[in-house]
């Protein structure tokens, strides 16, 4: 069963949780739907079962003051609610359900360690269903009794949910398996010019990585590189990279689908043409023309990637346990020798900083003028603030079809597009901001309307 994306979204966003579970994750009905009190630490709550699936409860909380609660408090619930349903998710949601936090927690060596997941009503939501898809359940996954194994449920919970902080740690770890990678590659003899090829390798693999995470490439299947790994390994060890890698980057991500040998769209499944030079033949690959990387070294490095949660996803809300683009220039410039390329990563607070300072002034200079008696208003504005806050019919579509679209952006020393990245940012926050205020002015303009007819 897969997952339908529109309506697991339509679902999160609404706040369905009970028929997101049940009718597009495939889990089942609650043993009970009657809401039961709690008390925490003076606090009351109220718990209701969303679903259930081999003794794993999905349980929506609430309190009566309407608030999520802390950190403490949550702990203090699980436990509580532990003795009851050992395994569980809670789902914490706010007063007028437009906040939710997903609680989880980890168990390992005797020690626990929590795993929470924010949502707010009216994100994109992409990157949570990317987390949801991998708790999906259909018919295959029962056995002939029409039950599945806890241990099964559990895993799934793992998944989706237990991803860890991207920090040192990550990129302490991301350098081990690099190095272990570039020792694995053989067929080319020039040290510098195998160190060379791993990272071009890694760059397109975690490229390869973002699109499988959101559920880009053949059909949705969010674990594509590991499945056709295992498709690889049943005709043989060492054959993936060979027969499987070299022909989705330079026949499947470099060729429209209609110019591939049929044999070549049936090996890879659904997969869009990238007009890119990430997927051309590399020089090193021209100048060593018999490489061999073995199975060992991609499932070493996927067994690192399996644990983090990679996100394209940076609207306001976003954790630090997320691989984004920022997260990815600072892996790639950190183990490039700087003293020998010249690159350098700018913290993230930085770059945004100076896009903002940049691009707020170039939008206030197109927006502030004197004006024309008779014709266009002056307009005079300190700040993006004070320019959103007094927003019109006429501005916003000034901004929309003149000012926003005609801005153009350099970074002439781009190295991982870290201030691209920024700038992207910059402006999809004013873009958000100027379509709802727009959407805002149009409808208090038709409510005045009908309300003067």
């Amino acid at each position: 069963m897969a997952m339908d994306l529109n309506r697991a979204r339509k679902c999160l966003n609404e706040f369905e949780f009970s028929t997101l579970f049940i009718e597009e994750l495939g889990w089942s009905q609650p043993a009970s739907r009657q809401l039961l009190p709690m008390t925490c630490k003076g606090r009351s709550f109220m718990r209701r079962q969303v679903a259930q699936l081999a003794g794993v409860v999905v349980l929506e909380i609430t309190t009566d003051d309407g608030l999520i609660p802390d950190a403490k408090i949550r702990a203090e619930l699980h436990k509580e609610i532990s003795a009851h349903h050992h395994e569980n998710l809670l789902i914490f949601v706010d007063e007028h359900r437009t906040q939710s936090l997903w609680y989880w927690v980890k168990r390992q060596d005797g020690r626990t360690f929590p795993r929470d997941h924010v949502y707010v009503r009216g994100q994109p939501g992409d990157l949570f269903l990317s987390k949801l898809n991998s708790m999906v359940f259909d018919l295959s996954d029962f056995e002939a009794d029409g039950r599945v194994s806890i241990l099964k449920v559990t895993d799934r919970l793992r998944q989706a949910l237990d991803v860890e902080k991207v920090t040192k740690k990550f990129f302490s770890e991301f350098d081990v398996q690099r190095i272990e990678f570039t020792e694995l590659i053989r067929g080319i003899d020039d040290e510098r010019d195998r160190h060379w090829y791993a990272s071009v390798l890694l760059n397109r693999l975690m490229f390869i990585y973002f699109l499988q995470r959101k559920l880009f490439l053949d059909g949705g299947d969010e674990w594509y590189l590991q499945n056709k790994l295992v498709e690889t390994q049943k005709e043989g060890r060492d054959l993936y990279y060979e027969r499987f890698l070299k022909v989705l980057f330079f026949e499947g991500f470099a060729k429209p689908q209609d110019s591939r040998d049929p044999q070549v769209n049936r090996l890879l499944g659904n997969i869009k043409y990238l007009n890119g030079g990430l997927f051309l033949i590399h020089p090193i690959e021209q100048r060593w023309p018999h490489i061999q990387v073995p199975d060992r070294a991609f499932e070493n490095l996927y067994t690192l990637f399996e644990r983090f949660s990679w996100n394209l996803n940076d609207t306001p809300g976003g954790q630090d346990n997320e691989i984004n683009p920022d997260v990815l220039g600072y892996i790639f410039e950190k183990y490039i020798n700087q003293k020998a390329f010249g690159a350098y990563y700018t913290r993230t607070e930085i770059t945004e900083y100076l896009c903002e300072r940049t691009i707020h002034r170039l939008i206030l200079d197109g927006v502030n003028s004197p004006g024309i008696p008779g014709v266009l208003p002056p307009r005079q504005f300190d700040s993006i603030g004070d320019l959103l806050l007094n927003l019109d019919a006429s501005l916003c579509r000034r901004l929309l079809h003149d000012i926003l679209p005609n801005l153009r952006l350099l970074d002439p020393a781009c190295g991982s597009g870290a201030f691209l990245v920024a700038a992207m940012k910059t402006l999809i926050n004013i873009y958000a901001a100027v379509i709802v205020l727009q959407r805002k002015v149009f409808m208090d303009h038709a409510v005045y309307n009908s309300s003067t007819d």
